[in-house]
């Protein structure tokens, strides 16, 4: 019998098309064993996937897409958060 167990990858894009480039990422892995330690910033210096269609390719489904940012004029070079945050979601089969 298996059971199956969500992950979600969270990629921020340097651009809104679901092809550009990865620049940042986080991952929860709800199939680690209790006590494991998840994914931690800096882990790897390479993202999981260089983008949000290549994961999607790989069977991760969108759940969240970002809105696109307000630029008010003056402030159009501030910077802050990072607006391209895509959410994705998969599940994956443990065996016992």
């Amino acid at each position: 019998m298996s059971q199956t167990r969500q992950q979600i990858l969270i990629l921020h894009l340097a651009l809104p098309s679901l092809e550009s480039d990865t620049v940042a990422w986080a991952l929860y892995d709800g199939a680690t064993p209790s006590g494991t330690l998840p994914m931690q910033s800096g882990d790897s210096y390479e993202p999981p996937y260089s983008s949000v269609l290549e994961a999607m390719r790989d069977g991760w489904n969108v759940i969240q897409v970002p809105p696109l940012p307000l630029y008010i004029h003056g402030y159009e070079h501030e910077s802050g958060h990072l607006p391209y945050e895509y959410v994705l979601e998969r599940k994956v089969a443990l065996h016992e």
